[in-house]
């Protein structure tokens, strides 16, 4: 992918997250990126790349005035509260300079919906605390120039370091059940796609929301018992868990903003990789 080295100087807020790491690899060969880090970390604190920030005690101001990035991805955790705060702050800097805002969002914010797939202009709605906090910062960076952003709703997303994995392998190691919900619709990503992805929108500056979800649906308990057996070919615990009498949707579907071929992946493509 070819790329002007000197185009850009990207800012990944959350880059020692999991995402977020992937994000930092992948641009990290074609573009001057920084990132920054929470809990201490030798090869964070020795990376003259990276700045220590805490998105409850720090101001993330000072760094993006250090950086200067003419791209802001977040791929924030932590307090709702705090982070907040800290994309105000952040849109505050890219109106003042022109910077653009790449935020990682959730299908969660279409989490009250539950009898259909979400498209990207639909309107968002939430019961749940983390959907209503994406919500917020979603509508807050909706409001600066269009050019200047690109909402991208993601659900499930796996890799083979991912935090969902790890949990399941804990679980098969500790022989305790994994929790597999039946009446669940929805798609999934592979992180190594995202990270694709998120290259392709900077290269060809794209703006707007983004649906980054697999192209097919799955049901939460069949995609999850497919993956267990990529992992392992022991018999392993599964706790069924039923929110609801009906089968409910919480998918992320693109209609409008749609990626290249190369850049698609359905739900098979996600446990081939897993598997490798």
């Amino acid at each position: 992918m070819k790329t002007d080295l000197n185009k850009h100087r990207i800012l990944i807020i959350g880059a020692s997250g999991y995402i977020g790491h992937a994000i930092y690899k992948e641009l990290g060969p074609y573009f001057r990126t920084f990132g920054t880090y929470c809990t201490p970390k030798k090869e964070f604190e020795s990376n003259k790349q990276f700045f220590s920030y805490n998105v409850e005690t720090d101001d993330v101001y000072e760094i993006l005035e250090v950086c200067k990035p003419s791209i802001i991805i977040s791929a924030l955790r932590g307090d709702f509260y705090a982070q907040v705060i800290a994309h105000q702050h952040i849109a505050e800097y890219a109106t003042a300079f022109g910077s653009k805002i790449i935020f990682l969002s959730s299908a969660n914010t279409f989490d009250a919906y539950s009898q259909f797939p979400s498209y990207e202009l639909d309107k968002t709605l939430s019961h749940s605390k983390y959907g209503h906090f994406k919500i917020k910062i979603e509508n807050m960076l909706l409001r600066l120039p269009k050019k200047q952003v690109a909402i991208l709703r993601l659900p499930m997303v796996f890799g083979a370091n991912s935090p969902r994995i790890q949990e399941i392998k804990q679980c098969i190691a500790d022989k305790e059940a994994v929790e597999i919900f039946p009446n669940l619709i929805m798609n999934v990503m592979l992180d190594k796609k995202i990270t694709q992805q998120i290259h392709y929108i900077i290269n060809r500056s794209k703006n707007g929301v983004f649906h980054l979800g697999s192209t097919d649906l799955v049901h939460h308990d069949e995609f999850i018992k497919d993956l267990i057996t990529t992992i392992t070919e022991g018999k392993v615990l599964l706790k069924h868990v039923f929110t609801t009498n009906e089968d409910r949707y919480l998918a992320v579907l693109p209609k409008f903003n749609k990626l290249p071929k190369h850049l698609q992946i359905t739900s098979q493509h996600v446990l081939q990789e897993l598997n490798k």
